[in-house]
């Protein structure tokens, strides 16, 4: 009697614990969606043929469309340990105007503000790079 007691109440604490690792899980989850969400990032793109120069501000996880091309931002991050902080944001560029279903991105990688060719975005017309990430 007194081991099936032992048993249920370990069952009961275990459960217990649980719950509460579940539940400080979802609320460090909120708070880091929270300001991932709030947070915008900002590109310079220039048009080669006419040379124009565009400032676009992107919520992150918005999808903005400029020209032909279909821009979203997932992350974006300022490096806080330096006197010349670094700049690093996730972007994924698709041309709108490409009917090519293999290559579905013609950019989806990472960033640098200070190093832009470090990563290239490669295109015929236009060019992108990144100028800053705030809240």
């Amino acid at each position: 009697m007194q081991l099936k007691k032992n048993t249920l109440l370990g069952n009961i604490r275990f459960y217990i614990i649980l719950n509460i690792i579940i539940l400080i899980g979802f609320v460090f989850n909120a708070t880091s969606d929270e300001n991932i969400i709030n947070q915008y990032v900002e590109i310079q793109l220039l048009d080669k043929v006419n040379s124009q120069n565009t400032t676009l501000r992107l919520k992150i996880g918005e999808e903005k469309n400029f020209q032909n091309l279909l821009i979203k931002a997932l992350r974006c991050s300022n490096s806080e340990f330096d006197d010349n902080p670094e700049i690093v944001a996730y972007l994924q560029v698709k041309d709108i105007t490409l009917k090519d279903k293999d290559k579905v991105f013609i950019f989806n990688d990472w960033t640098f503000s200070s190093s832009p060719s470090l990563k290239t975005f490669d295109h015929p017309i236009y060019d992108i790079w990144l100028t800053k990430c705030e809240d």
